[in-house]
């Protein structure tokens, strides 16, 4: 199946979507790198000609974690579903008033919506908060960088604060 749905194509009826995507096909950013991801899910038109895509993500994905910065792998799943309008049905006037409804859709150029923009998008959001490791992960050193995880570097042990150094010679 191609990765663009042609809004003109759709109708009322819901129509299947099923893609996979390997790594390098979609590109996260400096969040994560994709290892895999799979989207099932349904797209179909409304009454007011807006397309809604209903699905699921299951991807795998390669992350840093927020203490110790160590690469580590994530399963993430995602539910999800997103409202396109075609962008030469929206009006041309510089200002319109929006719905709260309106805050919901996508608008979409040439009446295409690409389904890797879509996956790549619900990736991110769910990708943007950082993860450990482990919960006990030690994190780095602030002093010489190094992983407190894997050394035992002792910087805070042997560094005193130089406004109480007068006080070690007292005993």
């Amino acid at each position: 199946m191609t990765m663009i749905i042609d809004l003109s194509s759709l109708g009322r009826d819901p129509k299947p979507v099923e893609l996979e995507f390997a790594a390098g096909q979609i590109d996260l950013d400096e969040s994560a790198e994709l290892i895999e991801a799979s989207l099932k899910g349904e797209v179909n038109k409304d009454a007011a000609e807006r397309a809604h895509l209903k699905g699921h993500i299951d991807a795998d994905v390669k992350m840093a974690c927020g203490r110790c910065l160590e690469t580590i792998d994530k399963h993430l799943e995602i539910d999800f579903e997103d409202i396109f309008v075609d962008s030469s049905r929206e009006p041309d006037a510089d200002e319109i008033q929006l719905e709260s409804s309106d805050l919901d859709e996508s608008l979409v150029p040439d009446g295409q919506i690409d389904l890797a923009e879509v996956v790549r998008e619900q990736l991110i959001l769910q990708t943007d908060e950082p993860v450990v490791c482990q919960e006990d992960c030690l994190g780095l050193c602030p002093k010489c960088g190094g992983n407190r995880n894997l050394i035992d570097c002792r910087c805070e042990e042997n560094e005193i604060d130089p406004r109480w150094a007068a006080l070690k010679n007292l005993n």
